[in-house]
């Protein structure tokens, strides 16, 4: 628990006092506690300590920010990087060409596409983008985010789907695999030349209203449409 006094409505919320990278344990140093209004406190908060040393960060946390459920796992043995990887998900890690392609300006974290490279003899090379929008787990043999400058690496390791998995050992066998680094904010797909776009609605068709006047006339009843 947080000692010391609190200010009456106020409660103490664990916030990182330092930035705290992707896959990082949680560990004293790392954590501050600040006074909120008690209304306004959002879900999933920590007011106790020794709830959240220990637990590991899937996402980098900045400086002065609170700190929430959604954002941290629980340790459970192992390397931290079996505790970031989302449910359904696996850990692959594919060798990457240390001259070309953008390796060493990886970070944990980062969004990449996967390039798939194939010899076709007298033909030339083919290329084509084989995964989008994948989430960079580890570089190399480390999952921190704590670095500034490029270094060559030779080996990411990449979060997939098990049917994911299965395509990229196919192209590893087969050719090369490259990965191009996305801007964090961009989750756009890409529309190779040759496909088909996704099929559109069907538009609705539009419903004329035309009034109508009803007689009857004893046992007669008649409906007539009112002409514009």
């Amino acid at each position: 628990m947080v000692s010391g006094t609190t200010t009456a409505g106020m409660v103490p919320v664990a916030a990182a006092a330092v930035e705290i990278p992707f896959g990082q344990k949680i560990e004293l140093a790392h954590i501050k506690f600040i006074e909120m209004p008690e209304a306004s406190l959002p879900k999933g908060i920590f007011t106790d300590q020794e709830a959240v040393i220990g637990k590991i960060v899937t996402q980098t946390i900045l400086p002065g920010e609170i700190l929430l459920e959604k954002r941290v796992v629980k340790h459970l043995g192992g390397s931290t990087l079996a505790a970031v990887i989302a449910s359904g998900m696996r850990a692959m890690t594919v060798r990457v060409d240390d001259v070309m392609g953008v390796a060493g300006f990886l970070l944990p974290g980062n969004r990449v596409d996967v390039l798939s490279t194939k010899g076709r003899g007298n033909s030339g090379v083919s290329v084509r983008t084989l995964l989008q929008d994948m989430k960079v787990l580890a570089v190399d043999q480390t999952a921190s985010t704590d670095k500034n400058d490029p270094v060559i690496v030779r080996a990411v390791t990449l979060e997939v789907t098990p049917r994911q998995a299965e395509i990229l050992v196919k192209a590893t066998r087969e050719g090369k695999v490259q990965l191009s680094l996305r801007n964090p904010v961009d989750d756009t797909a890409i529309v190779e030349e040759g496909e088909k776009p996704a099929p559109k609605k069907a538009a609705s068709k539009k419903v004329i209203y035309q009034p109508r006047v009803t007689v009857v006339r004893g046992t007669q009843v008649t409906t007539s449409t009112v002409q514009k």
